[in-house]
C-alpha cells in the first residue's frame, strides 16, 4: 500500500526507504543542537550514515511487521522531518503512538500540522485504527498546537515519562479518537 502524499508544494510525506540513510544523517547533523532539548541523548554513531542505515533497517522491520509506519517529510533531495506511527497495537485496542520532529529551517510553515493531518487520515482510512496518542514535553507548546489543530485532546500529565535531553521529564498526554 502506498502511504505517500503531498503535504505542501515540494514536500512529500512518505514511508522511509533504505536509501534515506544519507539524507537522514545530514538532517540529524544539521539539526542536532536544535533538536537536543526535545530528543533523547544519542550516541555519536546515530549521526552517521551507517548509524542511520542501522536505524532505518530497524524501522523497515517494524514496517514489514505492521507494528510501525515510519515516514519522512522529503523535500527535493533532502529530509526536513520525520513522523512515525509506532507501537501499533491491533485487537481490541487499534492504537498507535504518533511521534515527529521538523527541521529548524522548516519550522513554522505548517508542514508538521499538515503531516499529522495526513497521518490521521492514513491511520483511519488505510490502517483502520481507532485511536492515536502522542506525548509532548509539558513546555513544548509548538508541538501541542500541532496536535490540537489536528483534533487531539490533552488527557493528563505523565510524570517522568521519557528520558529527554539526559533527564526524565514530564509529558502532557494527548489522544485522538478516530
Amino acid at each position: 500500500m502506498d502511504f505517500s502524499c503531498v503535504i505542501a508544494e515540494g514536500v512529500v510525506l512518505r514511508p522511509v526507504r533504505a536509501s534515506d540513510a544519507e539524507a537522514l544523517a545530514a538532517a540529524f547533523q544539521e539539526n542536532r543542537s536544535y533538536l537536543a532539548p526535545w530528543e533523547p541523548v544519542r550516541p555519536e554513531e546515530f549521526y552517521t550514515v551507517q548509524g542511520q542505515r542501522d536505524v532505518v533497517e530497524g524501522r523497515l522491520v517494524e514496517l514489514d511487521s505492521g507494528t510501525a509506519l515510519p515516514m519522512v517529510l522529503a523535500q527535493h533531495d533532502g529530509i526536513v522531518g520525520l513522523l512515525t506511527l509506532s507501537s501499533i497495537v491491533r485487537g481490541a485496542f487499534q492504537n498507535a503512538h504518533v511521534g515527529y520532529w521538523i527541521s529548524r529551517t522548516a519550522q513554522g510553515k505548517g508542514l508538521m500540522t499538515a503531516a499529522v493531518a495526513a497521518a490521521v487520515n492514513i491511520s483511519q482510512a488505510a490502517l483502520g485504527l481507532h485511536r492515536l496518542e502522542a506525548a509532548t514535553l509539558v513546555h513544548n507548546t509548538a508541538s501541542q498546537r500541532v496536535l490540537e489543530k489536528n483534533g487531539f485532546v490533552a488527557y493528563g500529565t505523565a510524570p517522568d515519562y521519557l528520558r529527554i535531553a539526559g533527564r526524565w521529564q514530564d509529558h502532557r498526554m494527548y489522544q485522538r479518537i478516530l
